[in-house]
C-alpha cells in the first residue's frame, strides 16, 4: 500500500513538473524566431546580446520604434503598468486600500491634469509624436497578442492599451521624485515655529559657498503642523512600488586629459533599488539614425544614450522648483473618485487656490484653520519632455543638443555631454526664477508673498560650462557656483562626492577607460577622515574600555574607504546616528528627528555640525540645570556606539566588519507577500560603498547599526570615444522584468562584484548573436 502511494506521488510530482516546465516555457519572452506585427513597413531584425539587450536593425526609423515598443513591453510590461498608474493616482485599483493615501496625493497634485493640458497643445504632426505613436503601437500589440505577465494574473489585472497620456504621466512621476521641497520646507516651517530662528541659524538651510562648487564656464506665525506633509511624503515614497530618483554622479573628461586623446563620459544615476531595475537598454539602427539608449518604462526616447558621434547622461540639479503658501479665501473644487480593489470607491474633494492645489485634505494631521497650497513649476508650465528627449537623442551637433536641453523646465537636470569632436559640456537645465531678496523659499510662504514678482531667467543665465580650460565637467548633485544673480537656491547634497571627483580628476592627465571604471567604483570619502579627526581630537578619553581604545586606533588610521572588510565604517555610521540623536532629538522630538534624518539637509548638516564648537544644539534641553557641550556629545555618542556594536556583533572587534552591517536586496512590488518574496526579489548581496562616496550605496542611519541599502547606481556607464565599440556598462539586476527570463537577474552578481559588460556597436560582432528575432509586416 505504501509503495503504491509513493508511486502515485512520484507520478503526480512528475506531471506537475512537466506542467510547470510548459508554463515557464510558454511565458518566457521571445528572443528568437519570427513574429508578425501590424503597421510595420518592412521586416526588422533583432539581435539579442549575452545580457538580453536588443540590437534593432530596421530599414526605417518608425519601424525601429515600433519594434522597440513591442520588445520593451515583453520584458517590462509589469513595470510599465506600475509607472502608468502612479502619476494619475490609480494604484489602489490593483493593490487595494493601502494605496488610497498615495493615490490621493498624486490626484491632488494634478500630474494628469497638467499632462492633458500639455497634450492639448501638442503638434501631432511632429516627428517626435509620430515616433512615440509608433512605439506605443508596438507596446499595444504586445498587450493584444503577447503573453500576460504573471503579476497581472496573480493580481487579477485586466490589460489596457497605452496612450501618449501614459507617457506624460511617467514624466510627471519622474519629476515628482526630484522635488525635495516636499520633505524639507514643511519640516523647517514647523521647526521654526517650535524652536525659533536661533536653532535654524545653525542648520545648513541655505547655500554654502565654502563647499566644493560646480564651476561655470561660458564662452560668453501660529503653529500649523505643516510637518505632516514631510512625514507622510517620507512614508509614501518608502512604500511606492516604483522607485524615485535620489541623486547621481557624472563627469566628462576632455581629450587633453585622456591617454588615447578621446573624450570619456561617466554617469551613474542614483535611484532607489527595485526589481526590475529602472533602465531598459536598446540599440536602434536605421539608415538615418543610430543610438544605444537607456529607457524608462513607457519612454520611447532614451534619457541616457550614446552613439559613435556623441554621448549624454543626467544627474539631478536639485534646484528649488516647488514652493508652499498659506492661503485663505474661496477655492475652486473638483471631485475625484478612486477605485479601490475589493472596496467601495473613495470620493474626495481637491481644492485649488491661487498658487495651486490645497494640501490640507491630501494629508492627515494638517491644521484645517490655515490652508497650504503647492506651487510647482512642473504642473504650472507646458510639458515639452517628449520633444526634449527626442531632440537630445536625435541631435546632430552640440548646438542642436543644447537647443533641446534649453527646453527643459522641470524637473531640474544636470545634463552632461561629450562627443567625438572633443567637445565636453555641462548644462544645469531647468526654468529658473528669482524671488525678491526678502523671500526665503525654504519655508512655507506668507500669503503676502503670493503676489510677489517672479523673475524668470533665460537659459544662458543657468549654471553651465562648455569646453572649460580645466578640461573636465562634472556633477554630483552639489551646489553650482554663483550665476549672474547669485547662488541659486536648491536642496543640494553635500560636497563629499564632488570633492572626491575633483581630487581624482584634477591631477591626472592620462585617463583610460579602465581608470574611469575604477573611479566610478571608488569607495573613499574625501570628507569623512577630516571629520573623524575632529571628533577624535575632542573626545574625553577617560576610563575607555579595551574595545573603545581599539576603535579609536581604527578610526585614527582610517582613510575613509568603505570596503566590505573594513571595520571603521561600522563604527563611524553608528556614531553618526548617536551623535545626531544626542544633538537634535531633544529639541526636535522623535517624529521631526526621523524626518530630518531622511533629508538632504541632514547630510549637509553633518560636517557643519561636527565643526561647530558653540552650536545652540549641543545643549540637552531636558537637563535644566546643566548645559552640555560638543565634547560631551561626541564622547557619549562614542560610548553608545561601542556598546551597541558589542551587543550586536559580540566583543571581538575584528568581527565588526562593514559586510556585517550593510546589505542590499532588489525588491519586487510583491516584497510584502512573504510567500512570493523569494521568487521575485533579487538578493540579498553584500556590497562595498556607502553614503556619499562615489559608489554611493544609500541607506538610512539607525540605532542598531544594521543597514539595508535603499538606493544606488541604477547603471554605471563609461563611454570612451577613443574606443567607442568597447564602451561599458552594468545594471543592478537584469534587462528583463519577466521572472521566467534568463535575463531577469543575470547581471546582479557582476554588478555587486564591480564588473562591467560591453555596450556593443560593432555590427559584425552583434550579428554573431545566438538569439535572433525577425519581425515581419503582418499580412491582411
Amino acid at each position: 500500500m505504501i509503495k503504491r502511494i509513493i508511486r502515485v506521488l512520484i507520478v503526480i510530482i512528475f506531471i506537475l513538473g512537466i506542467l510547470a516546465w510548459f508554463f515557464v516555457r510558454n511565458n518566457k519572452p521571445i528572443y528568437s524566431g519570427k513574429l508578425d506585427l501590424e503597421k510595420l513597413r518592412d521586416s526588422v531584425s533583432v539581435y539579442f546580446d549575452e545580457v538580453g539587450v536588443p540590437h534593432i536593425y530596421a530599414n526605417n526609423t518608425a519601424d525601429a520604434y515600433l519594434a522597440l515598443g513591442y520588445l520593451h513591453a515583453q520584458d517590462r510590461l509589469w513595470q510599465m503598468e506600475l509607472m502608468r498608474r502612479i502619476g494619475p493616482g490609480r494604484l489602489s485599483e490593483i493593490f487595494g486600500k493601502d494605496m488610497i493615501q498615495t493615490d490621493k496625493l498624486f490626484r491632488g497634485m494634478g500630474i494628469e491634469l497638467a499632462a492633458k493640458k500639455s497634450l492639448a497643445k501638442i503638434d501631432t504632426n511632429s516627428i517626435s509624436f509620430q515616433y512615440a505613436r509608433a512605439y506605443l503601437d508596438g507596446v499595444n500589440q504586445f498587450i493584444t497578442h503577447g503573453k500576460t505577465p504573471i503579476e497581472f494574473r496573480l493580481l487579477g489585472i485586466e490589460k489596457e492599451t497605452y496612450t501618449i497620456l501614459d507617457i506624460y504621466n511617467v514624466f510627471g512621476y519622474m519629476s515628482f521624485g526630484f522635488a525635495q521641497a516636499y520633505k524639507t520646507d514643511p519640516l523647517l516651517t514647523d521647526l521654526h515655529e517650535k524652536l525659533g530662528s536661533l536653532y535654524l541659524r545653525d542648520l545648513d538651510v541655505n547655500n554654502d559657498p565654502r563647499t566644493t562648487l560646480i564651476k561655470n564656464y561660458t564662452n560668453g506665525i501660529e503653529k500649523r503642523s505643516a510637518g505632516a506633509i514631510s512625514k507622510q511624503i517620507n512614508e509614501l515614497t518608502m512604500n511606492l512600488p516604483i522607485p524615485p530618483f535620489v541623486g547621481s554622479n557624472s563627469w566628462v573628461i576632455g581629450s587633453k586629459k585622456t591617454k588615447e586623446k578621446g573624450v570619456i563620459l561617466a554617469n551613474d544615476p542614483h535611484i532607489e533599488f527595485s526589481q526590475p531595475s529602472v533602465w531598459y537598454q536598446a540599440h536602434i539602427k536605421s539608415p538615418d539614425y543610430e543610438m544605444y539608449g537607456f529607457h524608462l518604462a513607457l519612454t520611447p526616447f532614451p534619457l541616457l544614450a550614446h552613439n559613435r558621434d556623441f554621448a549624454y547622461g543626467l544627474t539631478m540639479f536639485q534646484n528649488d522648483d516647488l514652493n508652499f503658501y498659506y492661503e485663505s479665501g474661496d477655492f475652486l473644487e473638483r471631485k475625484e473618485i478612486i477605485k479601490v480593489k475589493g472596496e467601495d470607491d473613495v470620493e474626495f474633494i481637491v481644492k485649488t487656490g491661487k498658487k495651486g492645489p490645497i494640501m490640507n485634505n491630501l494629508f492627515k494631521g494638517l491644521d484645517s484653520t490655515k490652508s497650504i497650497s503647492m506651487d510647482w513649476i512642473y504642473t504650472k508650465s507646458n510639458n515639452d519632455l517628449l520633444d526634449v528627449t527626442y531632440l537630445m537623442s536625435h541631435a546632430k551637433s552640440l548646438s542642436e543638443f543644447k537647443s533641446g536641453v534649453s527646453k527643459i523646465h522641470a524637473p531640474g537636470l544636470n545634463v552632461m555631454y561629450g562627443d567625438k569632436n572633443n567637445n565636453i559640456a555641462w548644462f544645469a537645465a531647468a526654468k529658473l526664477f528669482r524671488f525678491s531678496e526678502e523671500i526665503d523659499t525654504k519655508f512655507i510662504l506668507d500669503p503676502a508673498y503670493s503676489n510677489s514678482e517672479i523673475n524668470l531667467l533665460g537659459f544662458d543665465q543657468n549654471p553651465q560650462a562648455i569646453n572649460p580650460p580645466w578640461n573636465y565637467v562634472y556633477s554630483a548633485n552639489n551646489q553650482p557656483e554663483e550665476i549672474e544673480n547669485g547662488y541659486y537656491p536648491g536642496y543640494y547634497l553635500p560636497e563629499d562626492r564632488a570633492k572626491r571627483i575633483v581630487q581624482l580628476l584634477s591631477d591626472k592627465n592620462d585617463f583610460s577607460k579602465s581608470d574611469v571604471e575604477k573611479m566610478i567604483l571608488d569607495n573613499t570619502s574625501s570628507v569623512v577622515p577630516g571629520l573623524v579627526r575632529t571628533v577624535l581630537g575632542n573626545l574625553t578619553k577617560v576610563n575607555f574600555s579595551e574595545n573603545e581604545n581599539k576603535a579609536l586606533e581604527i578610526l585614527k588610521n582610517w582613510d575613509g574607504s568603505y570596503t566590505q572588510k573594513s571595520i571603521a565604517p561600522s563604527i563611524y555610521n553608528l556614531f553618526l546616528y548617536h551623535f545626531a540623536s544626542l544633538t537634535f532629538k531633544d529639541e526636535m522630538g522623535d517624529d521631526y528627528f526621523q524626518m530630518f534624518l531622511n533629508t538632504h539637509l541632514f547630510k549637509r548638516q553633518i560636517a557643519k555640525q561636527i565643526k561647530n564648537l558653540n552650536s545652540i544644539w549641543w545643549d540637552d534641553i531636558s537637563t535644566k540645570e546643566y548645559k552640555e557641550n560638543r565634547d560631551e556629545i561626541f564622547t557619549n555618542a562614542f560610548h553608545k556606539t561601542i556598546q551597541q556594536l558589542e551587543k550586536e556583533y559580540g566583543d571581538n572587534l575584528e568581527e565588526w566588519t562593514w559586510d556585517q552591517s550593510l546589505s542590499v536586496t532588489h525588491k519586487h512590488a510583491f516584497d510584502k507577500v512573504a510567500v512570493l518574496r523569494p521568487f521575485f526579489n533579487v538578493g540579498p548581496f553584500k556590497t562595498d560603498g556607502g553614503n556619499e562616496v562615489l559608489n554611493n550605496q544609500i541607506f538610512y542611519l539607525n540605532d542598531i547599526g544594521k543597514y539595508q541599502v535603499k538606493a544606488g547606481p541604477s547603471t554605471r556607464r563609461i563611454i570612451d570615444f577613443s574606443d567607442i565599440e568597447n564602451s561599458s556598462t552594468i545594471i543592478p539586476t537584469g534587462q528583463s522584468g519577466n521572472i521566467f527570463s534568463k535575463h531577469y537577474k543575470d547581471q546582479a552578481e557582476k554588478y555587486h562584484a564591480g564588473e562591467f559588460v560591453k555596450m556593443k556597436l560593432n555590427e559584425a560582432e552583434i550579428k554573431q548573436a545566438k538569439d535572433v528575432l525577425i519581425l515581419y509586416p503582418k499580412k491582411d
